[in-house]
């Protein structure tokens, strides 16, 4: 339905959606609370970035940021999933999950854990990854809980 691939982050569409996606979460959390990551933050080597397409029309975003534990086990962290406002609830956010956790798979990662906001502005998308085996947990990877965050884990 959706044609996923690999972006690097030049397109002008990709690039109006990642400025939504901070200015949403800069909306729904106080500054110190917000780590989204915006152009320059996702063009990193440690990052890989998707963008689903519906024709010629971005449909959503969605990046995995390889992270390695003290113990050397390679896990990963979804970053920056976003459906773009036109594409809510076709099923957009669930493609690129779908997509993101495969790729995890195929890099021999053995964990995906995500940070995202608290409330009701992120319950679409809580639900969205609770349906794909994310559970809440403890915070990782230098981020610190706050009555405006939370954390899932995905054991893969």
């Amino acid at each position: 339905m959706f044609d996923i691939r690999p972006d690097d982050l030049t397109d002008p569409q990709t690039r109006a959606l990642l400025a939504l996606h901070l200015s949403g979460m800069q909306a729904n959390s106080p500054a110190e609370a917000v780590f989204a990551l915006d152009l320059s933050g996702l063009q990193r080597p440690d990052i890989a970035v998707w963008t689903a397409w519906d024709g010629a029309a971005i449909a959503g975003v969605g990046a995995l940021r390889v992270l390695v534990a003290d113990d050397c086990e390679i896990r990963g962290e979804i970053k920056s999933m976003r459906t773009h406002p036109d594409h809510l609830r076709r099923g957009v956010a669930a493609a690129l999950l779908r997509h993101i956790i495969g790729q995890a798979r195929d890099r021999g990662m053995t964990r995906l854990s995500l940070e995202t906001g608290s409330g009701p502005a992120f319950d679409p998308a809580l639900a969205l990854y609770r349906a794909h085996g994310f559970m809440e947990g403890e915070a990782f990877g230098g981020y610190h809980a706050s009555a405006f965050n939370q954390f899932l884990h995905l054991r893969i």
